[in-house]
């Protein structure tokens, strides 16, 4: 297995998306592995430019399969809106698969996200209020709502308000006004109707894809932590590594290291900078 890694060597902005742009062309598959639609980027091809949030870059080439994968956090509002975007600039999204396990973002997510933020005052975050802390909150909490139980319209309908009310408990204790809950359940469940088509178990997929030899890259949020994984003949399935490490070292590791010259900014104490890619 050869594996190919981005990593930003400043304090971001160093052009990584750029650079995964380039290497989604050589892949088959480019699947985004965690964040949301907090962080986009802009991808130019030819004299074209596409801002991209949640839709993998891949999805710019007809031979690749975007991937949205169980990690990530899916806003269905902004997804859509992207979808219908490329598609009216004859990109097509047919190829998109969003994995089951893949947990999603609701009003209320937003609405906690912003009160949270403003009860810190002078040490607030900087969050985009986007609700991705509070959707990765319940996702580690075991109470969020996955893809994959959008699938059935009444199961999805009675979770997803179940969900609403206990956040309202928490708006309100946060000083917040309560959501409407009933026209947020009958919005959602249109919006998975939709979305069904493009539901899929994209682990057995990406497992699949990596033991039949096809080039599989995974994407983070602006590219950033981008890993190009190619297996030369098809083998014996096993876990996807999270990370490279004493795992991978029966294969070869390539790591594209970019340091910005641009806006250069002072080396923090203790630090190594990296200024040029390893030959």
């Amino acid at each position: 297995m050869s594996v190919t890694v981005v990593v930003g060597a400043q304090w971001g902005d160093e052009g990584k998306a750029k650079v995964i742009d380039l290497l989604a062309r050589e892949n088959d598959v480019v699947a985004r592995y965690q964040g949301g639609h907090n962080a986009g980027h802009t991808v130019v091809v030819g004299s074209e430019k596409y801002a991209l949030q949640l839709i993998p870059s891949g999805v710019l080439y007809e031979h690749v399969t975007p991937v949205i994968g169980n990690g990530v956090v899916v806003d269905l509002p902004t997804l859509f809106a992207e979808i219908d975007r490329l598609e009216a600039r004859g990109v097509s999204c047919s190829r998109l698969k969003v994995s089951s396990q893949a947990h999603l973002i609701f009003p209320w997510h937003q609405t906690l996200d912003a009160l949270s933020e403003g009860s810190l005052g002078d040490n607030k975050i900087g969050t985009t209020l986007k609700g991705i802390g509070p959707a990765y909150a319940d996702k580690a909490n075991r109470t969020g709502v996955r893809v994959g139980q959008s699938l059935d319209s009444k199961v999805f309908a009675a979770l997803v308000r179940s969900a609403g009310e206990a956040a309202n408990v928490r708006i309100v204790s946060l000083g917040g006004e309560a959501l409407d809950v009933a026209e947020i359940v009958a919005r959602y469940v249109t919006l998975a109707e939709r979305l069904r088509p493009y539901v899929a178990d994209t682990i057995g997929f990406l497992h699949d894809a990596v033991d039949s030899g096809r080039r599989v890259l995974l994407e983070g949020p602006r590219g950033r932590c981008s890993t190009s994984i190619t297996a030369p003949t098809p083998t014996s399935r096993r876990p996807i590594p999270p990370r490279a490490g004493p795992a991978w070292a029966a294969g070869s590791v390539r790591v594209c290291s970019i340091a910005s010259s641009e806006s250069p900014r002072p080396t923090p104490p203790g630090s190594v900078r990296v200024r040029s890619p390893p030959s």
